[in-house]
C-alpha cells in the first residue's frame, strides 16, 4: 500500500501540534512557564505548517473523495464535517488563546485554554481518521484541483 505524500506530512504535523498541544499543557501545570510557552508555539507552528500544505494542495491538486463503500459515504461525510467544525473552532480559539497568552492576558488565556487544548486534542484524533479512511482502510476516490475544476487544466 502507498499513501500520498503531501496528506501523510499535513497529517503528521497536525499530530505533532497535538503532541506539543499535549506536553505544553502538561509544561504549565508544573507551572513550567517558559517551557509551556515554546511548546505551544511549536503546536501554533506546526498547525500553520499543515494549513499551508492543506490550502496549496486543494488549489493545485484538489480535494480527494471518499473511495469507500458508497452506503458509508453519508457517515464519512458527517464525520468529515464534525472534523472540520472542530478545526475551524480550534483555530479560532487556539489563536486567541496564543494572542492572550503573549499579551499577558492571563485570565481570558487560562479560561480559553484548556477548551482549546481539548478542541485541538479532539481534531487531531478526528484528521487521523479521516487521513485513514481516505488513505488508508479504503483507496481515495477522485481528487480534482480548483483550478481543474475551474478552467479545465
Amino acid at each position: 500500500m502507498t499513501v500520498p505524500l503531501l496528506p501523510t506530512i499535513s497529517t503528521f504535523l497536525i499530530v505533532l501540534s497535538a503532541i506539543f498541544v499535549a506536553v505544553g499543557w502538561n509544561l504549565i501545570r508544573k507551572k513550567k512557564v517558559e517551557a509551556h510557552k515554546k511548546m505551544m508555539l511549536a503546536a501554533a507552528v506546526s498547525a500553520l505548517l499543515f494549513l499551508i500544505i492543506y490550502i496549496s494542495r486543494s488549489i493545485f491538486v484538489g480535494n480527494t473523495a471518499f473511495g469507500g463503500p458508497d452506503h458509508l459515504k453519508v457517515y464519512y461525510t458527517t464525520f468529515l464535517v464534525f472534523h472540520i467544525c472542530l478545526a475551524m473552532t480550534g483555530a479560532v480559539l487556539g489563536t486567541v488563546a496564543i494572542y492572550t497568552g503573549l499579551k499577558n492576558k492571563l485570565v481570558k488565556h487560562r479560561k480559553i485554554g484548556p477548551i482549546t487544548a481539548v478542541i485541538w486534542l479532539f481534531t487531531a484524533i478526528t484528521g487521523v481518521a479521516v487521513y485513514l479512511l481516505l488513505y488508508v482502510f479504503y483507496k481515495g476516490g477522485e481528487t480534482t484541483s480548483v483550478f481543474k475544476a475551474i478552467f479545465g487544466f
